[in-house]
């Protein structure tokens, strides 16, 4: 299996004068299959950003070891084929965006015609071509995002490395990203990503991984993760629409939860539900509506983030 991104035992300890030793980072195993788009989610703190740079080789590692496409990332040249957006990137104010990223081009090695048809075609696919010979001060916060994202596509990388690449874009924009970032998953360039919007990280993502207090708590296909949150203990979830319910259930409805509209119960298995349901209808409930209750990627991340926490994974030094 081919790798874009490999890391083993990688860690990083920041001194501080204030706090000591403070490990932002434990030892992380980390494989990111070529041609994925992948998202690393934590809360604030978790070492998400840290992770990233160390990786990137801005800030050095305590330990363990890491390639990029196949090269060890202490080799400049494992960064040749890497675009970057970094969490709130700043741009010179004197400079236009077409400027920005004809800055970020020549550093890329691109000139001349190639640079100028790069650059006309990044702003384009970002939604930036008609504000391109703006300065950078007249954007707002979600134009220099995209910006941000078209300087990071120069020169057609075939890893993208973006730390929280919709922060302060407006709905249509986020919408707009998220497509560009599953184009480019499409035609097998490999998205690593960073966000706290979990809904966009759940529409765009085929794997993820999940942080807390610089450890790895949980790794896998979104849709295994939110799976596995779905059926907790081997019992599938029941979501009930109905009239109003009766102050006592009846006691086949066991562990129930008021929830709008309706309730929430679990079952061992599908051969209980037509007796549910019996037991409801008995009992003057009508039932308007019976799905299977299917977590949501923010859900599963809570619930992952409370058991780390409640057995005490990721404790800081």
């Amino acid at each position: 299996m081919e790798y874009a991104l490999e890391t083993q035992g990688l860690s990083k300890v920041y001194k501080s004068l204030l706090h000591g030793h403070v490990r932002a980072l434990d030892p992380l195993d980390l494989q990111v299959q070529a041609g994925c788009v992948f998202g690393l989610l934590g809360g604030n703190g978790a070492g998400k950003s840290t992770f990233v740079k160390t990786v990137l080789r801005i800030c050095r590692p305590t330990s363990g070891s890491c390639r990029i496409l196949g090269i060890d990332a202490r080799n400049p040249a494992a960064r040749q084929q890497v675009g970057y957006l970094p969490e709130g990137t700043a741009f010179p104010r004197y400079l236009t965006g077409r400027g920005v990223c004809e800055y970020f081009g020549k550093l890329k090695g691109l000139t001349g015609q190639k640079l100028k048809d790069e650059v006309d075609a990044k702003l384009k696919l970002v939604g930036m071509q008609d504000w391109g010979d703006r300065k950078v001060t007249k954007y707002s916060k979600g134009m220099k995002q995209r910006v941000g994202l078209a300087q990071a596509l120069l020169g057609d990388p075939k890893l993208v490395i973006l730390d929280e690449p919709t922060d302060g874009v407006d709905p249509a924009g986020r919408h707009e990203i998220r497509d560009v970032i599953k184009g480019l998953g499409k035609s097998g360039v490999t998205i690593f990503l960073n966000s706290h919007l979990l809904a966009e990280v759940e529409a765009v993502c085929d794997e993820i991984a999940i942080m807390y207090r610089g450890r790895l708590l949980r790794r896998g296909p979104v849709k295994q993760i939110t799976e596995e949150m779905s059926i907790r203990d081997g019992r599938m979830q029941l979501r009930f629409r109905t009239s109003e319910l009766p102050a006592e259930l009846p006691a086949i409805v066991n562990g129930a939860e008021r929830d709008d509209g309706g309730f929430k119960c679990s079952v061992a298995n599908r051969d209980e539900i037509p007796a549910l349901i019996d037991a409801l209808r008995g009992s003057g409930v009508r039932i308007y509506e019976v799905e299977q209750y299917h977590a949501s990627l923010e859900e599963a991340f809570l619930q992952i983030l409370e058991d780390g926490h409640a057995t005490g994974v990721g404790g800081r030094q």
